[in-house]
């Protein structure tokens, strides 16, 4: 096979949502307009109107379609019975490529492509995204699943982590991979890098994510009291949903802060960004978020936490970030935001120069299609 003639790629994921999906989105609508035929298959538990319009929007540039189906978040009787229907979604599709992302995408996509792999050659290539790396490598469950991303790195042709946090941590509690890996950083549209400049009546603060602990919206919650218990009250916009959301309304019930946060449904991060003067990232585990990428392009003053890939983006701005799971320091640092706006936009817009130069989803692409062609081509010297 040329470097020239087009590639039939699909992506296997199970969840379609949050930045695992936006990673996935960007690289198939690059994929098709550089002329290859691609796919995406992914679970149909998960998400609501936003992301269903998300795919609806995508699926006419998707030369193999867009595929849902049933797929358990944790391990359950129902995988078999899952497996083979991906199986059959992706059979017909003749992949030359399987690009498999998280954990549960990541079996399902590498064992279809194995078995697919018995008739003709087919590339399996596996994104983590965090995924089972966010387990303790000393958990029952992080026992289980190491094992399994193992086992599976027999039949993976390449390793793409987003970020060099990822890799490493992939080597603490996998082991050194027994097939070649990359880093690839997610990139972003040249269009993204436009600033946004807030509403009239944005809040004080933004979240904009999923809604579980592992992000930190507990911690945002609990700064926001602090900050009201000591007579600085802010007001916040939180934007997204997930498990935790009634657990969440329930705090700023009881907390007293109804009357200065709100919640809102998913919606566009572009969009999202105008309803705040600056964005909290309170995350306890990340790779590479996309949300911090978007939101320096866009030239938000930000306050994140020193997890996963967040200094990779942050560069030589790095000594900014704040502890994750660390209340008082989430609010101290947003009491000082807060009291020096002037400061804040500045150095969110030498952090927009900086990423500007890094993060570009033209070369994750290319480089992306680089890999995939090295593995296709030892996988047909194998045949």
């Amino acid at each position: 096979m040329s470097d020239a003639q087009p590639l039939r790629i699909v992506h296997v994921v199970r969840s379609p949502v949050g930045g695992i999906f936006r990673h996935i989105i960007d690289l198939a609508e690059a994929q098709s307009a550089s002329g290859h035929a691609v796919g995406v298959v992914c679970d149909s538990l998960t998400g609501g109107a936003f992301e269903d319009a998300k795919i609806a929007a995508v699926e006419p540039r998707l030369a193999l379609g867009a595929v849902r189906l049933p797929i358990a978040r944790n391990i359950a009787p129902s995988d078999a019975l899952a497996l083979v229907k991906v199986r059959g979604a992706l059979s017909p599709l003749k992949p030359d490529v399987i690009h498999a992302h998280g954990a549960k995408g990541g079996v399902f996509g590498r064992l279809v492509g194995a078995w697919l792999g018995r008739t003709r050659p087919v590339a399996r290539f596996y994104a983590p995204h965090g995924g089972s790396l966010h387990y303790e490598a000393t958990s029952t469950e992080g026992r289980l699943y190491f094992a399994v991303e193992r086992a599976l790195e027999r039949i993976t042709d390449s390793l793409i982590h987003v970020s060099a946090y990822e890799e490493r941590i992939f080597v603490e509690k996998v082991g050194p991979p027994r097939c070649p890996a990359a880093v690839v950083r997610n990139g972003l549209r040249p269009e993204e890098f436009e600033p946004v400049a807030p509403a009239a009546e944005a809040a004080d603060f933004l979240y904009l994510g999923m809604l579980r602990d592992l992000k930190g919206v507990d911690v945002f919650l609990d700064a926001l009291k602090l900050l009201a218990d000591s007579g600085r009250r802010a007001s916040a916009v939180i934007v997204g949903d997930g498990p935790d959301e009634a657990k969440y309304r329930a705090f700023v019930d009881a907390a007293g802060l109804k009357d200065h946060v709100r919640f809102r449904a998913p919606m566009p991060a572009r969009e999202a960004f105008a309803l705040g003067r600056a964005i909290v990232v309170p995350s306890r585990a990340e790779s590479m978020p996309y949300v911090v990428l978007e939101a320096i392009a866009a030239g938000l003053p930000m306050i994140a936490t020193r997890v996963g890939g967040i200094p990779e983006i942050f560069g030589p701005y790095s000594d900014a970030l704040i502890p994750p799971g660390d209340s008082a320091a989430l609010a101290a640092a947003m009491a000082e935001l807060h009291a020096s706006p002037e400061a804040a936009r500045e150095a969110a817009e030498a952090r927009r120069r900086h990423i500007g130069h890094e993060f570009s989803l033209k070369e994750m692409s290319s480089r992306i299609e680089t890999i995939y062609r090295d593995g296709i081509q030892k996988r047909r010297n194998l045949g």
